[in-house]
């Protein structure tokens, strides 16, 4: 969810921080566009691995227990007589579900939003600034007495992998009006599957260490930005956080206005000199760069293939399909004092989600509302790019454009770990991101709302205790068929007791993280691949390799067995054949007892 071009959403996390936080408004610090509104960071200048952000995987829903012919809207305002709650949001076919059940901007006649006794009205905003500014209007006429106030916004929707910048930038504003103003997601309508990617070079696909100095056009500190540093993380990769400077070890960036922009500077061939760095430190030197990759969204991919091509996805939410979910948020106080019109919009998201997965005519009806709503291009367009397609660019690349997921309750229910078995990919993902800007600019966004503060799923528990039996879960299936193409390969240190296949305790936190990451990429195939050195017999090390990959397996499997399904997680065994280092040393020797986790395809 993100800022789509002048067609789509403006960058969400993007422009979040970048007026937000700067405009006195909100009266706090954000990042988006930090170097420009903020003195240059001198702790966090240095060229550095993204965190660990491998994510969890999620369970995708079939349409929950509707049968038979879906009831059609009418195209008119239906329930004007109920309290107006507005909602904002960007352009975004993962509210696929959210257009149908809505009808028109202003929920319609007949519609399931009136029908569930909501009178919702959908605004198009593209300015995250904006949507923090009018949460924080809405939080300040309650404060002032305002049962149902008549200005600012009820809800604002936005990526989930940008909600701990989103919320880090109004934080201390509603803190300031009283705690009970918090800002809290309280569900989420569809996911980004697909559209959002990072696009580069064929070679960057084929061996990722290519990608060593490039040079990336993109919204800075956003979700698509996020899924870059996913891969870098991935594939340990470093990142030079400084737009004005470039590191021909590491991925270099242009900072962009918008995504519409950042496919613009790689179709234009953009390019500037810049001071040479190493660790953070000038050489002294000066390199002509030019753009050679983008970070962006449909319409941007479609772009950049249309006009330009050259450039294939080398990562998205595709396959990181637990990245980017659409969320939801609103102020925790008209919450909980209107908690039956909270449901009722919810259940509504939910059963218009149900209805697009298993109707044509409901598919084609959302799409002419999102047209209506986005105001841009018309029903055809939003059909056409919803589910994703592969075409050819102008130089004969084939490459995958678009692609989204609409939400139903117990897909809700899985995404934020309330479904038996299933880890909270939300919060995953969450912190994996919030983590990942704290680490790359801590001067810009020094912390972000911890997520037991921002999160409430009481309304989710309370829907899901009403619902239907027939609402059954389908998992994610994978079968026996070897990975195709891997994305990324990388180690981790995983403590185990010597010469056994057993954790040590301080191997916890480690497996805590590597389970988090491993949530967000829902759809990747998992290998584990088990290492040891060279002390003691070799086909001892082989056998204890392998001992030690389906240990990992297995507590992964017991943790979040939704998340980690039959067939997912395959185990390598190499003993002590591929060492990373020497074996000639205690250091050397400690790097090369390690399990490698590679994701693809």
């Amino acid at each position: 969810m993100e800022n789509r071009t002048p067609s789509y959403r403006l960058t969400p996390l993007s422009k979040i921080v970048l007026t937000v936080l700067g405009l006195g408004i909100v009266g706090v610090s954000t990042w988006r566009w930090g170097p420009s509104l903020f003195p240059e960071s001198k702790d966090n200048q240095q060229s550095v691995v993204p965190k660990k952000a491998e994510l969890p995987s999620v369970v995708d829903e079939k349409a929950s227990g509707q049968t038979g012919a879906i009831e059609l809207s009418g195209t008119e305002p239906g329930c004007t007589n109920l309290p107006e709650v507005r909602v904002l949001l960007w352009a975004w076919n993962a509210q696929m579900g959210w257009m149908f059940a809505n009808g028109g901007p202003q929920a319609a006649t007949g519609s399931l939003m009136c029908k569930h006794g909501v009178n919702l009205k959908l605004i198009r905003q593209d300015d995250v600034s904006q949507m923090q500014a009018e949460l924080i209007k809405l939080a300040k006429e309650l404060k002032g007495g305002a049962e149902q106030p008549t200005s600012g916004a009820h809800y604002v929707a936005i990526m989930g992998d940008g909600a701990a910048s989103f919320l880090a930038g109004i934080s201390g504003t509603l803190k300031a009006i009283g705690p009970e103003y918090a800002a809290q997601v309280v569900g989420s309508a569809g996911y980004s599957r697909g559209e959002d990617k990072l696009m580069g070079l064929p070679e960057w696909k084929k061996n990722p260490q290519a990608a060593r100095g490039s040079v990336i056009a993109g919204v800075l500190r956003d979700g698509d930005w996020n899924i870059a540093m996913k891969w870098a993380g991935d594939n340990e990769l470093c990142n030079n956080p400084d737009e004005k400077s470039y590191d021909p070890n590491c991925l270099n960036w242009v900072a962009a206005d918008s995504y519409t922009d950042a496919s613009q500077k790689y179709i234009a061939n953009y390019c500037e000199d810049r001071p040479v760095v190493q660790n953070g430190r000038k050489t002294g030197e000066k390199k002509h760069i030019c753009v050679n990759g983008v970070v962006t969204w449909t319409p941007g991919d479609v772009t950049v293939a249309q006009r330009k091509g050259g450039l294939v996805s080398i990562a998205s939410t595709k396959e990181y399909s637990a990245q980017m979910p659409n969320a939801i948020i609103g102020i925790k106080k008209w919450n909980h004092a209107n908690e039956k019109t909270v449901e009722g919009m919810l259940e509504a998201i939910f059963e218009g989600g149900d209805a697009v997965r298993q109707s044509q005519p409901a598919l084609e009806r959302a799409a002419a509302v999102s047209a209506k709503v986005y105001g841009e291009q018309d029903a055809a367009y939003w059909l056409k790019y919803y589910r994703g397609t592969l075409e050819t660019d102008k130089q004969g690349l084939q490459v995958e454009l678009g692609g989204s997921k609409v939400n139903n309750l117990n897909d809700n229910l899985h995404l934020f770990g309330l479904a038996q078995g299933s880890a909270n990919a939300f919060a995953a993902t969450y912190t994996v991101f919030g983590d990942i800007v704290v680490q790359q600019y801590r001067s810009l966004v020094p912390s972000y709302p911890p997520v037991g503060d921002i999160l409430d799923t009481s309304f989710l528990a309370h829907l899901s205790q009403a619902a239907k039996p027939a609402m059954a879960a389908e998992a994610p299936s994978f079968n026996e068929a070897p990975m195709k193409e891997k994305i990324s390969q990388k180690a981790w240190r995983l403590n185990f007791d010597t010469g056994k296949a057993t954790f040590t305790p301080d191997a916890n936190s480690e497996l805590a993280k590597l389970q988090s990451d491993l949530v967000v990429a829902g759809s990747t195939i998992v290998e584990i691949h088990g290492h040891t050195d060279n002390v003691g017999d070799s086909k001892a090390n082989m056998d204890l390799s392998e001992a030690r990959a389906f240990a990992v397996k297995t507590w992964l499997e017991k943790k979040a067995p939704s998340n980690f399904p039959q067939g997912r997680i395959r185990v390598f065994k190499h003993g002590d054949t591929i060492p990373l280092q020497p074996n000639t040393t205690p250091e050397g020797r400690a790097q090369n007892r390690r399990v490698e986790i590679a994701l693809g395809t």
